[in-house]
C-alpha cells in the first residue's frame, strides 16, 4: 500500500482499464493525444455526405403500376368481373356521378364496377370539386330540369319512394356524389348548380355489403351501393339491387 502511494504522489500514470478511451471533457480531449473520436467522426461525417451526394446522382425509376383490368379498373389479380353481370343491365334513368378527385386514383373506389354494370349512355361520371354553367353546360342543363334529383341526405331531402309516388313529372335523371361525407358536402354545399335538383334520400335498412373497403358504420353505403338502390327504386325492378350488392 505505502509503495501505491508514493507512487500517486510522484505523479507516476496509473493505467486504465482496456479499451477505456473515453475522455470526460472537451477540453481534456483536446490535450490528450490518445483521445482521436473527434477526428473519426469528422471523418465519419464526411464519408456520410459524400455517400448522400452519391445518391441524387442516381436515376429515379417510377413504380410500376399492377395491370388494371379495362372494365371493372382493378388489379387484374382481383378483377371482379367475374362477380358482375356479363351484359349491362338496362335501365331508363340516367345517373351522374359527382366524382371528388381525390377519388379518381383509389384502387377500391367502386364507380368502375358501377359503370361496368350500366350502358354508357345512361351513367356520366364528372370529376371535379367545382361546376357552373361556364364549366359544364351540360351539367349544368341536366341540373335545371324539373325530372332531375340529386342524392343527398338532410333535413329538406324527400324520401325517394315517397317522392316518386306523388311526383307530377316522374324522375328521368339522379345525380350521386361520390367521395367521403366530408368531401361530398363540400361539393353538395359550395356548388350552386346541385341546389336546384330536388334533393331526395334513401329510407332503407340495408347494411353496407361492400366489404372490400371498410364503410365508416354499416348505415354507410358505398356509392355502388347507393345507386343499385336509388336505380331499383326508380326503375321498379329489385333485380339491379339484388345484382349489384
Amino acid at each position: 500500500m505505502e509503495s501505491q502511494k508514493e507512487a500517486l504522489m510522484a505523479g507516476d500514470p496509473v493505467a486504465q482499464p482496456p479499451g477505456d478511451l473515453t475522455c470526460q471533457t472537451p477540453n481534456e480531449e483536446e490535450e490528450q493525444e490518445g483521445c482521436v473520436a473527434p477526428a473519426v467522426a469528422t471523418l465519419g461525417t464526411e464519408a456520410d455526405g459524400t455517400s448522400a451526394d452519391g445518391l441524387w446522382e442516381l436515376p429515379v425509376e417510377p413504380g410500376e403500376r399492377r395491370p388494371e383490368c379495362s372494365r371493372c379498373s382493378r388489379p387484374q389479380k382481383v378483377c371482379l368481373c367475374p362477380f358482375l353481370p356479363v351484359h349491362p343491365l338496362h335501365i331508363s334513368t340516367h345517373l351522374y356521378i359527382i366524382q371528388h378527385p381525390a377519388e379518381e386514383n383509389k384502387v377500391l373506389r367502386t364507380v368502375p364496377l358501377l359503370a361496368a354494370c350500366l350502358p354508357k349512355d345512361k351513367c356520366k361520371v364528372k370529376i371535379g370539386r367545382r361546376f357552373s354553367e361556364e364549366r359544364d353546360p351540360e351539367l349544368s342543363a341536366v341540373c335545371q330540369k324539373s325530372g332531375t334529383l340529386i342524392l343527398y341526405p338532410g333535413a329538406e331531402a324527400a324520401n325517394l319512394e315517397e317522392f316518386i309516388l306523388d311526383s307530377p313529372v316522374y324522375p328521368s335523371t339522379i345525380i350521386i356524389i361520390d367521395g367521403t361525407w366530408s368531401q361530398a358536402k363540400d361539393i353538395f354545399y359550395k356548388n350552386s348548380l346541385f341546389r336546384l335538383p330536388k334533393q331526395v334520400q334513401l329510407k332503407t335498412s340495408i347494411s353496407s355489403q361492400y366489404v372490400i373497403r371498410m364503410q365508416p358504420t354499416n348505415s354507410c353505403l358505398s356509392t355502388l351501393e347507393c345507386a343499385a338502390v336509388a336505380l331499383s327504386i326508380l326503375e321498379k325492378n329489385n333485380y339491379i339491387q339484388e345484382v349489384r350488392l
